[in-house]
């Protein structure tokens, strides 16, 4: 028992959580309401429990590196702090949805409990120190994704983007066990740390670096699925519109949290020493996703399908920063890279969730807010609902002063702060075009007239009251941003 304390208590959240859900699905059998009132307070309650546990090893640390299970899991600062940004995520998304799932008849026990399942697959991949713990993080996320696309069996369109989520997603796994397995072929080990130790140790012409950087290309490509980045992205559009809006919400927002960890996991702490391999790799990565996304994002006239693509430009900006981080062996520049990257992901995570959270709130019983043309005249239904989307659309553009210009302004100054200044333009050019398409959602809702037959707004007061936060917590976090940018340098600090 000594030994397996140790070990059990930085992992508290995840053990919190996991008993969390499996509770959660033996007190929903007994639950007989439709709206399920009392599932959602317990989900709830698990959720608070988690980030209760969080912080108090957050506390009770202060944000020590700890290892647990023989190196397998680490527990450290930026793994703390992702996770309560997952907790905080997951639990707006549940409060935005609650009433569109209960007005479709989605409402179920079983979203609840795989949106738990599916935060649990996050924080494990997020304390991962081993291949095969993350592996097995990804794959408890990725399962409870490809469920909840399903979740309307009654949608053919759900079934068919489900369908396509999984056979693409399964792929990825693919190419993403298969380097995996060369890197453990060169090393011997699949302790992440044990890895970084062996490749500082490899010769430069060694046939075990060509095999490592072999590898390199296969895991970049699994990374770059769960990303969404080009040309790795296919899923993402027809996922996004499929889904229902409210499983829309989950997939565009937490997950992006966690992918990020696996990036900093496997490139940064892992094999930070082929950096001068998979820096290449992302720059063609990243400008390839922000020329995509925005471009094709002018087309679309679907929103749904609008901020899927707008989702491929910002991953492919938030790879402009773990770019820059080491250039030609020089790390003066690498906290200052990665903490603007992990700052741009939170920003964007809090940005896509007030964004698919108010197409949820503006949805009705059997209407789906989900066209541009929906948007029309929004300003003249209601002035607070059209300003908050104002805030929104405003910073998913980088208009200052919301956090997305600063998100943005933070990413262009690591770059060219690591001499890659054709990146940065190049950068700047691509967000001016895609400025297009968001501001086109503001002159919808300003300058142009109601659609007929566009039903009242209506919605739960806390999901209201939610959404007017998020919106105004982005301009706040725009205006300081300063808090949130030291919390996010002494995370990778800590690594």
């Amino acid at each position: 028992m000594k030994n397996t304390l140790p070990d059990l208590l930085p992992a508290l959240p995840e053990i919190v959580l996991l008993l969390g859900a499996c509770a959660l699905m033996l007190f929903d059998l007994l639950v007989k309401s439709e709206r399920r009132v009392a599932s959602v307070r317990f989900a709830g309650l698990v959720l608070a429990g988690t980030a209760a546990a969080t912080l108090f090893l957050l506390v009770g640390t202060g944000g020590a590196l700890v290892y647990a299970f023989n190196g397998l899991y680490v527990a450290d600062l930026m793994a703390h702090v992702l996770k309560l940004c997952g907790i905080i995520a997951v639990a707006l998304a549940l409060a935005y949805s609650r009433d569109y799932l209960h007005d479709r008849g989605l409402l179920k026990g079983e979203f609840l409990t795989l949106l738990l399942f599916a935060l649990l697959g996050m924080m494990v991949m997020m304390s991962a120190n081993s291949f095969l713990t993350l592996y097995l993080g990804l794959e408890l996320l990725s399962l409870c994704l490809y469920a909840l696309v399903a979740l309307n069996r009654d949608s053919a369109v759900s079934t068919e983007a489900a369908m396509k989520y999984f056979v693409l997603g399964a792929l990825a796994s693919g190419l993403l066990l298969y380097g995996m397995s060369m890197i453990y072929g060169a090393t011997g080990t699949l302790s992440i740390t044990e890895v970084a130790r062996q490749v500082a140790n490899l010769q430069a012409s060694s046939a075990e670096r060509t095999f490592l950087v072999f590898g390199l290309v296969f895991l970049v490509s699994g990374l770059a699925f769960k990303l969404g980045v080009v040309p790795f992205h296919m899923w993402i559009p027809d996922v996004y519109q499929g889904a229902p809006t409210a499983v829309t919400l989950v997939i565009g927002s937490a997950p992006k949290l966690a992918a990020f960890a696996m990036a900093v996991r496997l490139l940064v702490n892992g094999l930070l020493d082929l950096a001068a391999d998979w820096q290449q790799m992302l720059v063609i990565l990243s400008v390839l996703s922000m020329a995509v996304g925005n471009i094709t994002a002018i087309a679309q006239t679907n929103v749904k399908r609008m901020l899927a693509y707008s989702t491929i430009a910002h991953m492919g900006f938030m790879l402009l920063g773990l770019l820059s981080g080491v250039v030609s062996g020089n790390w003066l520049n690498a906290a200052d890279a990665y903490a603007a990257a992990m700052f741009y992901t939170v920003v964007y995570v809090l940005m896509s969730l007030g964004a698919f959270g108010m197409l949820v709130h503006l949805s009705g019983k059997g209407y789906e807010c989900d066209q541009l043309d929906d948007l029309k005249g929004l300003n003249r239904r209601s002035p607070w609902h059209a300003f908050i989307m104002l805030l929104l659309m405003f910073s998913l553009a980088g208009v200052p002063p919301t956090a997305g210009f600063y998100a943005k302004l933070s990413v262009l100054s690591a770059a060219i702060a690591a001499g890659q200044l054709w990146l940065a333009v190049v950068a700047v050019l691509l967000s001016l075009v895609g400025a297009f398409y968001y501001l086109r959602v503001v002159k919808l809702m300003y300058f142009d007239d109601a659609a007929a037959g566009a039903p009242a707004i209506g919605g739960a007061r806390d999901a209201r009251v939610l959404l007017s936060a998020n919106g105004l917590a982005l301009l706040a976090i725009g205006i300081v941003p300063q808090p949130l940018m030291w919390l996010c340098f002494a995370a990778i600090k800590s690594l």
